[in-house]
Formats: structure tokens, C-alpha cells, sequence
């Protein structure tokens, strides 16, 4: 009897395991179940997302490929444009010929010596009531480095106007203009300025930009002065310089055969002769006719001579000194003999990297615009007026 009992015990619990196992196992495949059904809703979600993806990417080529025949039906247009206005200038060239060269006739080159022998004599009577003069200079500011080591830079010294200009180099045809100094800042290069193509070389880096034109020196046989509009992209006018056996104005920069410098006064040159050749000469011009008004022959030497410019009708010539990196005025002539070399302040300029191929006078800024080993140098002047020296 006691046995059967013991049977029937082992009985009820193996029943009772066996019954354990399917629960455990049932909940197992309860949960695999549950699992497998979030995987089959994510990978259709995702599955959704791709072709989704993919729709919008196909549009997007698709729109792509449109704009790309646009663009390309664009070019041609201007293509043919391009070659439209080629044939319009080339029948142009067909229909007006080239001017007839002129040669100056030898009388002439000696009424034009004998009338600048004259101006040389007579007084000088200002056009403005500027009487203000180079104190000392309060900053230093270098913009970019574009370019050959020497050039010429300068801002339109007309009022309200904001456009910049480079002369790169000492010889070419080719001025390129930016429409501000910001502009000129953040271009790589050269790549956001408008090329203008003059119809002459310009030599040198004596150029000035002045109520909207550019007056470049070209030199072939004689010295000429071109007046260039670069608002109609044509040459106004342009003279012969009336001085005989010219020489490079600057002892250290041989490239620059005559200077045009802007001030309140309006447009001057500063050159140099055989016949003073120790010396710097000055000469006030006409901006409009390109005449020349009256000249001086002034003390400041050509020698270590980097550049010049004028304020208010007196000439300073900056001079490389011995002092490492540095230059100074060493020079200053005044055409109504206000200022002397003994009177005038010493004007330093700061340590920079080379020498100064330009500097280029901005009245309206009272800035100096300065070209040095390709670097683009602004700086700022304190003023002071000439009877209170």
C-alpha cells in the first residue's frame, strides 16, 4: 500500500515539472513572437523611409538635369552673343580707320619748353582753401597680398564714390576695378573685380584715378598722359608731356618715369629731367584739358627716393633710411612756400616688408593708399594746419 502511494507522489510531480516546462516554454515563444512582430514593424518603417529617401532623390536629379540644360542653353546664348558683338566691332574696325600717326614737329617741342620755362616763374594761386599738412601718421592697416611686388592701388578721390582699383605690375593694359574696398577684402584674388581693357599700355606705377578716370602714363617714343573713362570705357584725351630727356622720377623705383598725384588741389605730375636729373620736379595739370598750369623745379634729390605724393599743394618724397624696415619724408616742398624741410615734422612710416612702389593721396579719406612688395597698405593721417607749425 505504502508503495502505491510513493507512485502516485512521483506521479503528480513529474505531471507538475512537465506542466512548469510548457508554461516557461510558452512564455518564451510568447516574448520571441513579440520581438520578431517590432522587428517586422521597424524593417517595413524603414523600408518606407528608403523608398521615400529614394523618391526624393530622384526628383531631385531630375531637377538637377534641368537646371544643368539651362545653364548650358544659357552659355550658348551668351556664346553667341559674344560673337555677335565680335562681328559688330570687327565691321566697326572696317568702317573707321586708324588714326593717322602724328609727328611733333621740333618748333613745336620748343614753344612748349619755352611756355613750361615761363610757368616755372609765375606764382601759384590755390584753386581750394585746403592749408593742412602731415602731422604724423595714427595707424597702419595692410588689407591683402595680391599680386607682383610692385603696383599701384588707389580709391576714386571723387566724392561719394567707393570703388577701388589695381594696377598690377609695372606695365600692362588691363585695370581691375571692385566696387568697394570690402569687396576687395574678401575676393580670392583678383576673381571678383571687373576687368577694364585700356586701348594702351601703361608704364610705371604713376597712375591716378580721379572723377571717374583713370590718367595712366604711357610711354612709346614720348611721355603722354591718357585720360581714360571708365564710365564710357573710352579715352577723353591725352597730351604729350612737354618736357625733354625725362628720367625715372624715383632712384629706387626706376619703372616709374613720371607720378600723377590727386589732391584738394585737383590733379598734379611729378617727374624728373636730364637737365635736373639730381632732382624731383612738380607740375600742376588741368584734370579736364590735361594742360599743364605752372611746374617747379623743387631741392628734394632722386636718390634712395621710394615714392611721393601731394596734400594740399606741397610735395613729400619718402626716402628708404638707414633704419631697418622703415621710411620717412625726408623731402617737402610746398608750391606756395609755406613749409619748409626745417619746418616740417619728421613723418615716420611703421616697419612693413619692402619698399614702397606707390602711395596714392585719398583727400576725401585723408588715407594713403600704398603698394608695398604686394602687399595693399592703408594709412591713416593726423593732420595739422600749415600756420601752426
Amino acid at each position: 500500500m505504502r508503495g502505491l502511494v510513493v507512485l502516485v507522489t512521483l506521479a503528480c510531480f513529474a505531471n507538475a515539472q512537465h506542466q512548469a516546462l510548457i508554461d516557461y516554454l510558452e512564455q518564451r515563444l510568447l516574448a520571441i513572437e513579440d520581438r520578431i512582430s517590432l522587428w517586422h514593424e521597424q524593417t517595413t518603417r524603414y523600408a518606407s523611409e528608403l523608398r521615400e529617401l529614394k523618391k526624393q532623390m530622384v526628383s531631385q536629379l531630375e531637377n538637377l538635369d534641368k537646371e544643368k540644360e539651362a545653364l548650358r542653353m544659357n552659355l550658348d546664348g551668351v556664346g553667341t552673343r559674344v560673337d555677335r558683338v565680335e562681328r559688330e566691332l570687327d565691321y566697326l574696325e572696317t568702317q573707321n580707320g586708324a588714326q593717322p600717326c602724328v609727328d611733333v614737329d621740333d618748333k613745336l617741342i620748343e614753344q612748349q619748353v619755352t611756355l613750361v620755362q615761363e610757368k616755372q616763374k609765375a606764382k601759384y594761386f590755390k584753386l581750394s582753401g585746403c592749408s593742412d599738412m602731415i602731422s604724423s601718421i595714427k595707424a597702419m592697416k595692410i588689407l591683402k597680398r595680391v599680386g607682383g611686388p610692385k603696383g599701384m592701388w588707389s580709391k576714386d578721390s571723387s566724392r561719394g564714390s567707393g570703388k577701388v582699383y589695381i594696377f598690377n605690375g609695372t606695365d600692362g593694359d588691363t585695370i581691375h576695378e571692385f566696387s568697394s574696398a570690402q569687396d576687395f577684402t574678401r575676393s580670392l584674388g583678383l576673381s571678383l573685380s571687373r576687368s577694364l581693357k585700356l586701348p594702351s599700355a601703361w608704364r610705371g606705377t604713376g597712375h591716378a584715378i580721379y572723377n571717374n578716370h583713370a590718367y595712366y602714363v604711357n610711354q612709346v617714343e614720348d611721355l603722354m598722359v591718357v585720360k581714360y573713362d571708365m564710365t564710357t570705357n573710352s579715352v577723353t584725351d591725352s597730351a604729350v608731356f612737354p618736357v625733354q630727356d625725362h628720367v625715372p622720377v624715383y632712384g629706387l623705383t626706376p619703372e616709374t618715369v613720371m607720378d600723377l598725384a590727386v589732391d584738394e588741389e585737383g590733379l598734379w605730375a611729378i617727374y624728373a629731367t636730364r637737365q635736373n636729373e639730381r632732382h624731383i620736379s612738380l607740375a600742376k595739370m588741368d584734370a579736364n584739358s590735361l594742360d599743364i598750369e605752372q611746374m617747379w623745379d623743387t631741392n628734394c634729390p632722386r636718390e634712395n627716393a621710394e615714392s611721393a605724393f601731394v596734400i594740399c599743394g606741397t610735395l613729400y618724397v619718402v626716402y628708404n633710411t638707414k633704419e631697418a624696415g622703415r621710411s620717412r619724408v625726408q623731402c617737402v616742398f610746398d608750391v606756395n612756400g609755406m613749409v619748409s624741410n626745417e619746418e616740417a615734422p619728421l613723418v615716420y612710416f611703421p616697419k612693413r616688408y619692402g619698399a614702397h612702389s606707390s602711395l596714392k593721396y585719398n583727400p576725401q579719406e585723408q588715407l594713403l593708399y600704398a603698394w608695398d612688395d604686394g602687399y595693399q597698405i592703408l594709412y591713416k593721417l593726423v593732420m595739422k594746419k600749415k600756420l601752426e607749425i
